[in-house]
């Protein structure tokens, strides 16, 4: 997805951003970052009830992250404990310049592996608050994970992240006042596949399947709009 810049985006750049590329890889920083912004302004301590890390580690991490403009210090309440903040909402990256620059190929597998273990760790809690009554029913419906297997154009998949990123600013702003909006953890991926090679009963390669099951081992079909 090509990166657009605005006050809430930080847009990595492998070339003047290497140490923090590098800074941010580490697991335990990408997941205080994310919960900073899921959660709010909190406290070293805080965060380390949230991770099960001490807080010294959390507190070191934190100020790792400081350094690097990924977090800032929030507004202390009553003078207590130092909280810290997210600096932005989004971090993003253009992809060909990951892949172009020395170094930096695998940052975006790492990113998008931490990604998917916060989609499993979502899921575990969504359901935790579903089973605790914690989720107003009214949630049920619209919650939900897709899968859908589009044939698209490089050009097509460019236009739809722009549409989505369009449309979501554009609701969440609408809700931003709203008593009954929650926070959302919304997921979405748009991964080219090759066709795979199908071999004959002699072994030789018989080209790539076009068929409609090319990659019916890949998941579970998908079963509505959500």
């Amino acid at each position: 997805m090509a990166p657009t810049g605005d006050d809430n985006r930080r847009v990595l750049d492998p070339e003047s951003d290497a140490a923090a590329l590098k800074a941010l890889t580490h697991p335990l920083r990408i997941r205080l970052l994310g919960l900073l912004r899921m959660e709010g302004p909190s406290t070293a301590t805080e965060l380390a009830a949230l991770t099960g890390e001490s807080s010294a580690s959390t507190s070191y991490h934190l100020r790792v992250l400081a350094k690097y403009a990924f977090v800032a210090e929030a507004e202390r309440r009553d003078g207590r404990e130092r909280r810290w903040r997210s600096v932005h909402e989004v971090t993003s990256w253009s992809n060909q310049a990951m892949e172009d620059s020395p170094g930096s190929g695998d940052f975006v597998g790492v990113m998008r592996r931490r990604q998917i273990q916060h989609l499993l760790e979502t899921v575990e809690r969504h359901e935790g608050d579903v089973a605790a009554g914690r989720i107003d029913p009214s949630w049920r419906e619209p919650a939900g994970i897709t899968d859908l297997m589009p044939r698209l154009t490089p050009e097509s998949l460019d236009e739809l992240w722009q549409t989505f990123e369009t449309k979501l600013a554009e609701l969440t702003d609408r809700d931003a006042s709203d008593p009954r909006a929650l926070p959302t953890v919304v997921f979405t991926a748009g991964l080219p596949l090759a066709p795979r090679t199908r071999h004959g009963a002699d072994g030789a390669d018989t080209g790539p399947d076009a068929g409609p099951d090319t990659q019916s081992d890949v998941g579970p079909e998908a079963v509505g709009p959500r």
